[in-house]
């Protein structure tokens, strides 16, 4: 039976570095500029935690956890991307004074056709030649 072999811990430690005073203060001052102190609002609340909580204490009481309200989906407004594209194109031509007469704006085949390859003719081999 073989023993497996395990590296000596001492072998997977990193090799010692030595830090400056300036690198300590650019880092201080690096993580004091990145620091928010206005956590504070519905934005920042853990909700994650609140169910979590709530449930394990619907637990301990033997009863069913609340369920939390569906959120309503967002409704976005569905977009005619021809009609945007044509309204931009009037708005840049407004903008650089030319008539605002239709845009010229084609619309793409509903479904594009398979590209067809010629047959290949026969080589000099093939044909026996």
């Amino acid at each position: 039976m073989a023993v497996a072999k395990f590296a000596s811990p001492a072998e997977l430690a990193p090799e010692a570095v030595t830090v400056t005073d300036a690198e300590i203060s650019e880092a201080e001052q690096l993580i004091a500029g990145m620091t928010r102190d206005d956590l504070v609002g519905e934005e920042f609340t853990d909700r994650y935690t609140e169910a979590v909580e709530e449930m394990l204490d619907a637990k301990c009481e033997h009863r069913e956890p609340t369920r939390a309200p569906a959120e309503p989906a967002e409704t976005g407004r569905a977009v005619d991307l021809m009609v945007a594209l044509q309204e931009s194109v009037r708005k840049a031509q407004a903008a650089r004074g030319e008539d605002s007469r239709d845009a010229e704006v084609h619309e793409m085949p509903e479904s594009n056709p398979k590209k067809t390859t010629a047959a290949k003719k026969p080589t000099r081999r093939q044909r026996g030649a």
